[in-house]
């Protein structure tokens, strides 16, 4: 693993540079606030960042006596004083359960989110409030198990299994912290994985026993696969955001890498045409791949949209033999293009297909299927329609289903459909 943690952990000047940046900003900030405090936050506060992540949380820690009352205005007192301190600098301002900032700072991307400074999770008004309890729980135990999260991330992130946005449905970095200090390291991370039964219960504070966190958590939080115990919060799954089809791939490519350790595993598949193309020409299959520009807003909403996209899409085209299929979002330098595509046995459907009626007994459907249908005929027992397929071909059929208002509605823009 070494060789892989050669590429991922920052160099010392990658890191100088972030911690340079990072801490102007902050410095920057905080001459202006009184009584609240700027403080470097997520993945960088924990040193368990990847090289080439310059995505920095800077958390605005605000006097819990004074503002406790005030929780929802936080937003409203901190975005007149970061357009004062940086004026030259474009500041958004994203909806959320409170509202937080987007910045772009020195080529480094910035989130800039006011929180109440508290000292235990009972405290919390808002689950933004904990996040840097978080980062002391993780800071508290040995730096070398830091190296040891920042391999489980990457064998996430090149899998699709990182993020626990509700397009993905996947792991958050902070469920990889808690698992790997848990476990003690990537490997038995793995290996632990492979013995997790119907909704294991980790709990590395040990707030409960055996399985009595069940009886203690909002029943709504309990519907993941596994449960996490946040080790700071007793009442919390950390992974509630968790999909049983995620946390199945997680354990299958786990499996995957014990039986037989591989780079491959931490690399995330490059998607382009020609690739794609290749693979179709080998397989002799036929290729869809649509780009798309994404809408602006908050990550969570637009990525969700894109993912309903995908979705329909991919049902509809199922009667053309899907063989394979995916999307990608924000892997270029434009932020808000996506891609999707889909590898197809079929480029053409026959030109009428058959379809069938309600069951012969429910005689009032049945009359209403043969009004609809003149040319409706019963066999074995059943009752069926020829029906002419409206668009056969390939082409036609994406050109009339990119037209789809529900398609239009949660893209910015179709930019291009590529047929092959």
């Amino acid at each position: 693993m070494k060789d892989i943690l050669e590429i991922i952990k920052p160099s010392k000047k990658e890191s100088d540079k972030v911690k340079s940046i990072t801490s102007l900003f902050i410095k920057k900030l905080n001459s202006k606030l009184k009584y609240a405090e700027a403080i470097l936050g997520g993945s960088g506060a924990k040193g368990t960042w990847l090289s080439g992540d310059h995505d920095i949380d800077i958390f605005v820690l605000f006097d819990y006596k004074r503002y406790s009352a005030k929780s929802d205005q936080l937003s409203e007192i901190l975005e007149p004083i970061l357009k004062k301190v940086f004026p030259k600098i474009k500041i958004e301002k994203v909806h959320g359960s409170r509202d937080y900032f987007k910045t772009t700072y020195q080529n480094f991307n910035l989130e800039i989110v006011p929180i109440l400074k508290i000292n235990k999770a009972e405290q919390a008004i808002n689950i933004t409030d904990i996040s840097p309890l978080h980062s002391r729980w993780v800071n508290k135990h040995d730096k070398k198990i830091k190296n040891e999260i920042r391999l489980i991330k990457q064998f996430c992130k090149a899998n699709n299994l990182y993020g626990a946005e509700s397009y993905i449905s996947g792991f958050s970095g902070y469920v990889l912290e808690i698992l790997t200090i848990n476990y003690g390291s990537f490997e038995a991370l793995l290996k632990a994985s492979q013995k997790w039964g119907n909704k294991e219960i980790v709990d590395p504070s040990k707030f409960y026993t055996k399985k009595t966190a069940l009886f203690h958590i909002n029943n709504s939080k309990l519907q993941s696969p596994i449960i996490i115990v946040d080790p700071v919060d007793k009442n919390r799954n950390a992974a509630a955001a968790l999909s049983n089809e995620k946390y199945l791939l997680f354990r299958k490519l786990a499996k995957e890498y014990l039986k037989k350790p591989s780079k491959n595993l931490f690399q995330k598949e490059i998607i382009n045409l020609d690739k794609l193309n290749r693979e179709a020409e080998q397989k002799k299959q036929n290729i869809v791949f649509l780009q798309l520009d994404a809408l602006k807003g908050k990550e969570d909403v637009v990525g969700s949209k894109l993912l309903k996209v995908f979705n329909h899409l991919e049902r509809k085209l199922t009667q053309f033999d899907i063989k394979r299929s995916g999307w990608r979002w924000k892997e270029n330098k434009e932020e808000n293009e996506a891609i999707m595509f889909f590898l197809l046995a079929k480029k053409e459907l026959p030109k009428f297909e058959l379809r069938a009626g309600p069951p012969l007994k429910m005689k009032e459907f049945v009359k209403d299927f043969k009004k609809k249908n003149k040319d409706a005929f019963q066999e074995n027992g059943k009752i069926y329609a020829k029906i002419k397929n409206k668009n056969p071909k390939l082409e036609d059929f994406m050109k009339n289903l990119i037209r789809d208002d529900y398609v239009k509605e949660r893209v910015k823009k179709i930019k291009e459909v590529i047929i092959f």
